[in-house]
């Protein structure tokens, strides 16, 4: 498989629902890179999305993967945490569900993606291992590595990657950072791009508050070589994001980190549930199983106090229309 070059503008993965073919083919028709998530999916699920996106697109586009760690979890603010959802789903009609762990099924996905090779592999939540990396770079994939810091870039490099993903506190979404610090001492977009490049001899994809072309020029100067932009399409024809969520985006309300979701840092626009749930414990997945009946009971109803509204800092600059539009405006092509 031939590697692709870096295009200026890549489309986030958003898991969850944003994500779709549709999208991630109008983005690389459009001369970006387009992008499937595969967050939540089992690996049958991500194989048969790979298969509808190749037939839209002959373009290269990307397939990112959490790396769930099982790390210690403080059983009594977890159950704590769980009883204290009771309300929010009576109030939806929904029961709250199982805070359990898994893996995301990464093992399986890792095979699908050595069976069926793609352009790109990207990883989120921690650093795959220099074994992994090799073994998709032996069957034609870049692979990247989404960072947060330069200590993060150093540990991502030393395994052979492709490039990095370096994400500032402005990204909308989860935080991926490889251990979850509330976003502590988080750097800005551009000041880590800055850094990153500074340290590390890679290709560097600026994440983070990308709204406008004017800021698309401001992270390559920075060094990047290229911008990855999530909440820009959130609003797009072809973006699977629910009319609450597109309602909020439009908006110019405000945005904070939170865990109440979902147990992981993650930045959204303030709503009710968020609000109400200031505590959340350092629990991913398991919060994120727990809350997920009510979300989906608060979507069908359009309720948007009970749905996680992920949004970077400057959503209300996104536009509807074609996502090709919005790849053209960024300055991609």
């Amino acid at each position: 498989m031939p590697q692709p070059h870096i295009p200026t503008v890549v489309l986030a993965p958003m898991a969850g629902g944003p994500s779709t073919v549709e999208l991630a083919a109008a983005v690389s028709d459009a001369g970006g890179l387009g992008y499937l998530a595969s967050g939540y999916l089992r690996a049958a699920a991500m194989s048969d999305r790979i298969e509808e996106l190749r037939a839209l697109t002959a373009r290269p586009f990307g397939v990112n993967l959490f790396l769930v760690a099982r790390t210690p979890v403080d059983a009594s603010a977890l159950d704590a945490y769980v009883a204290s959802l009771e309300r929010d789903a009576q109030l939806v009609g929904a029961e709250v569900g199982e805070a359990r762990f898994d893996d995301d099924d990464l093992a399986a996905k890792v095979e699908v993606l050595l069976r069926a090779p793609v352009a790109v592999v990207s990883f989120a939540f921690g650093c795959p291992a220099a074994e992994t990396v090799r073994a998709l770079q032996a069957v034609g994939t870049q692979v990247w590595v989404t960072v947060t810091s330069v200590e993060e870039a150093e540990v991502a490099a030393a395994t052979g990657c492709d490039a990095l993903v370096a994400q500032g506190a402005e990204a909308g979404g989860h935080r991926s950072s490889f251990t979850d610090d509330g976003g502590e001492g988080a750097l800005g977009v551009l000041a880590l791009v800055r850094a990153v490049v500074a340290a590390v001899d890679l290709p560097v994809v600026a994440a983070g508050g990308v709204a406008t072309a004017g800021d698309v020029g401001a992270a390559l100067e920075a060094g990047a070589v290229a911008v990855q932009c999530g909440t820009a399409f959130l609003r797009t024809d072809e973006c699977g994001a629910h009319p609450v969520h597109r309602a909020a985006v439009a908006s110019n309300a405000p945005t904070d980190w939170t865990r109440a979701f979902s147990g992981r840092t993650a930045r959204g626009i303030v709503n009710a549930f968020m609000r109400d749930h200031p505590d959340a414990p350092v629990a991913y997945p398991q919060v994120h199983h727990a809350t997920a009946p009510i979300r989906a009971a608060a979507r069908a109803a359009g309720d948007g106090d009970r749905v996680n509204l992920w949004a970077g800092t400057r959503h209300e600059l996104a536009q509807p229309g074609p996502a090709a539009d919005v790849v053209r405006a960024l300055g991609g092509h």
